[in-house]
């Protein structure tokens, strides 16, 4: 789907409620309007923030949980879940511009090589709660969605540059115009440092990566033609020591390499009467080279259609087809650890609905289901209902139940422990989906134009969790879904224009789920997924305009401990001041984490990077 193009940086907060989203009905509709628990960073967020990745603009969503694992690591969720006792997050569906960057290797995401322009940015849509019957498998707890703005609103060049005690960066970009259409190319540079353990030892977890791409729109009349790419090498350090004994064998850990390449392209057409069609392709390889475990190669392609049919009465239906294919070559290094097989050829493939019934003036329900085949477990149904009464022009109660599931991956599948038979642990293809059943109810509101909130609760029922069981042999270990468990919490936001120049906002978010193993399971480490999600989140964050050339942006945050390993609970500080020299030239001073000099924010404490205070200064420079 296209992005809207809007600037933010003057929009009072009606004009904020009236920003067009697209992830919770997947076509544009108000944010107002949206039937599900929508946190929106605008580009003005990300800016005024003065984030240098992707990830860490995630930490301006108060319903995520964004934890630092070390230096290019994260473990990013919503609604708990953040962690297993055999992988990270695996229940959070990321997309860039449409394309899906969730690994079918690991149920995951990578991360350290996730990242746009952020300069580019449009907007970032984070929906906590399921996504599944317009998004698909593994959109369980919730949906990122990151939209980029078109090449028509990026002319000109535009060069940044930063420097601070842990990292340094560069970026560039330029745009231009011809051929009946808008072009852009950018290319960007980031290199940090090793962070250190609780005793001031070195971890070696410094990084470096370089990123280059490019995005072509045209449009005219009522057709939209996007086509866009990017290219990316980095070298990763890895966090542990410097060599593990495991099984007698001593394992030496080595710097990883990662490389790729994606293409994506979207054409949209309008017809006279309302409806629309859109057809996305995309393709990316990722290349990732692990020492000295495993070198693997993915190759995805994917193709989605989509219809959104022109109001039939009291309807107005949305249909669409996706097809996706992917190539994995793994080359197994290590006798350690295996996938196996190593090649595999996979296919999915699904078909989705959704009715938007209007049942009165200020009445609406919604009703959908997907029907998704994966290559593990077969067909999948994913339906959803939900309720919306326009209280009032401005308050908004909606209500949820919903049907999600995270399908198996190669980790779930083909891992195999040593890389040789007699194995120690084996996955294989009984392994079954992870199901949730989800109730929400939510109400968005502005009671004054000054003032506006939202809050959300929730309850998610879990089922057929993944466990690690003894084989019925007695010899080795396998991958089963012998736990269940529930999460209920609640999450709030809000924002208060306090003056014309001076913004507040808040954000809080509070759990707890409950995981229990079934009669029968040996895992006995399976329950203790429930400690690595906190027991509530909250941040403020001031955002004033001192004069027209200078911004001064506070923000607050605090995360509660963790049980499943001990992390303390901490509070961090950030802070920036931007100074703008010249209408296009800007200045800029920001700090991390000013109230300690480190801090840990997950992992076991042998290994774990603690996440020191930063400061930067970066210049930005816009050439017309």
């Amino acid at each position: 789907m296209a992005a809207e193009v809007v600037d933010f940086a003057d929009m009072t907060l009606e004009e904020l409620g009236n920003l067009k989203v697209i992830s919770v009905s997947k076509k544009p509709e108000n944010l107002a309007d949206a039937a599900g628990s929508v946190f929106v960073i605008t580009a003005e967020d990300i800016r005024r923030a003065g984030v240098t990745s992707l990830a860490e603009a995630l930490r301006l969503a108060p319903n995520l949980h964004v934890a630092r694992l070390h230096g290019s690591g994260y473990s990013i969720t919503a609604r708990g879940l953040n962690g297993s006792t055999t992988s990270a997050p695996n229940k959070l569906l990321v997309l860039i511009d449409g394309r899906s960057v969730y690994s079918p290797l690991f149920s995951g995401v990578f991360w350290d090589v996730q990242d746009v322009m952020l300069e580019d940015v449009e907007r970032i849509e984070v929906v906590s709660g399921p996504g599944g019957t317009l998004w698909g498998i593994n959109a369980v707890n919730g949906v990122i969605n990151v939209i980029t703005r078109s090449a028509m609103d990026t002319q000109g060049g535009f060069v940044a540059a930063r420097a601070g005690n842990f990292h340094t960066g560069a970026a560039f970009r330029f745009g231009t115009a011809g051929a009946g259409g808008h072009y852009r190319v950018y290319g960007k540079y980031s290199d940090h440092d090793h962070l250190s353990k609780a005793d001031g030892t070195s971890v070696d977890d410094g990084w470096h990566k370089s990123q280059i791409g490019f995005r072509a729109d045209w449009k005219q009349s009522s057709e939209q033609l996007m086509v866009q790419g990017n290219a990316y090498l980095g070298r990763f350090g890895q966090p542990e020591p410097g060599a593990i004994s495991v099984s007698g064998t001593d394992l030496a850990l080595g710097t990883i390499e990662a490389s790729g390449v994606n293409l994506t392209a979207g054409w949209e057409h309008l017809n006279d009467n309302g409806s629309q069609f859109s057809l996305q392709a995309y393709y990316d390889r990722t290349v990732r080279t692990i020492p000295p475990t495993l070198d693997d190669t993915l190759d995805i392609l994917d193709l989605q259609f989509q219809h959104s049919l022109a109001p039939i009465g009291r309807h107005a239906l949305t249909w669409g087809v996706n097809y996706r294919y992917g190539r994995d070559r793994t080359e197994n290094t290590s006798s350690i650890f295996a996938f196996l097989p190593e090649r595999v050829d996979q296919k999915w493939s699904s078909l989705f609905a959704q009715d938007e019934i209007t049942l009165s003036d200020d009445l609406r329900l919604i009703l959908g289901a997907r029907s998704e085949h994966n290559p593990y477990t077969g067909n999948e149904f994913l339906p959803n209902a939900r309720l919306a009464w326009k209280l009032a022009p401005d308050h908004l109660l909606w209500t949820a139940v919903s049907r999600a599931v995270r399908g198996p991956s190669r980790l779930d599948a083909d891992s195999h422990v040593p890389s040789t038979p007699p194995f120690l642990l084996e996955g294989g293809p009984e392994v079954r989906s992870e199901v949730a059943r989800i109730a929400e109810l939510g109400y968005r509101g502005q009671p004054t134009p000054d003032l506006s909130w939202s809050v959300t609760a929730f309850h998610s029922d879990f089922d057929h969790l993944r466990t690690t069981e003894i084989a019925p042999s007695g010899t080795f270990l396998v991958f089963a879904n012998e736990m269940e468990g529930t999460t209920t919490g609640i999450e709030m936001w809000g924002a208060y224009q306090a003056l014309p120049q001076w913004r507040l906002s808040a954000g809080y978010a509070a759990m707890r789920d409950r995981m229990r193993l079934k009669p029968g399971s040996d895992d006995s480490l399976g329950p203790s997924s429930a400690g690595k999600t906190p027991a509530n989140t909250w941040q403020l964050r001031s955002a004033l305009t001192i004069a027209d050339n200078r911004d001064l942006d506070v923000a607050v945050r605090h995360v509660a401990a963790l049980s499943s390993p001990d992390v303390p609970a901490y509070t961090a500080v950030d802070m920036r001041f931007a100074w703008k020299l010249q209408p296009n030239l800007e200045l800029s001073l920001a700090a991390q984490n000013l109230l300690d000099a480190d801090h840990a924010e997950y992992g076991p404490i042998a290994t774990r990077s603690r996440i020191p205070r930063t400061v930067f200064l970066q210049v930005r420079w816009e050439l017309q």
